[in-house]
């Protein structure tokens, strides 16, 4: 299985944001945190992203006469660079897309099912919204929020600190042409 497809599945994509932000968790807390997700569907993920280097173990401990390991994310490991997103095709595309789409509703779930879920104390937010765009003012506006972006990614946990996922999805809406003209 190649790295792509390992990325790319909703599960696994939970697993790799409930580690993200340098997070270490065991398995256990793993399953607390995702507890729609079968236990053992989720150790069979955890080995998967494991034995590919993407996961590593940060320690590990006894418990119970049981070796308990402590996972983390390996730095970079889940990065799709440039060379392979040129490679995947349309396909790959929507199979990624739609995994992605399927880990955020999962997530988004998981935080409303929490007794304390109050989304505007928590800043909750989803909005859609068009721009119209060239690819260069396309390009800037990456550009731009990577660097709004920069200024709190390397943030960790601290007080009064939580984890907030960021999801941001860009797409032309029509064809060239059609109601507006790109040059």
């Amino acid at each position: 299985m190649d790295t792509l497809e390992l990325i790319l599945h909703p599960i696994r994509l939970r697993i790799m944001w409930a580690l993200s932000g340098g997070r270490i968790r065991t398995t256990s807390e793993l399953c607390e945190s995702l507890p729609d997700v079968p236990k053992t569907t989720l150790y069979r993920h955890v080995g998967l992203l494991a034995d590919a280097g993407l996961l590593e173990v940060a320690g590990e401990q006894r418990v119970r006469g049981v070796v308990e390991r402590h996972y983390r994310l390996r730095q970079g490991a889940t990065d799709i660079d440039l060379d392979t997103a040129r490679t995947m095709t349309l396909e790959d595309h929507r199979h990624g897309f739609a995994a992605a789409m399927a880990a955020l509703l999962a997530e988004f779930n998981a935080y409303l099912d929490r007794p304390a879920a109050d989304p505007e104390v928590d800043r909750v937010g989803y909005r859609q919204g068009t721009l119209w765009l060239s690819p260069e003012e396309m390009g800037e506006v990456a550009i731009e929020l990577r660097d709004v972006l920069r200024a709190r990614a390397g943030n960790g946990p601290g007080a009064g600190r939580v984890p907030y996922v960021l999801s941001a999805i860009f797409f032309p809406t029509q064809e060239p042409g059609e109601g507006g003209v790109r040059r």
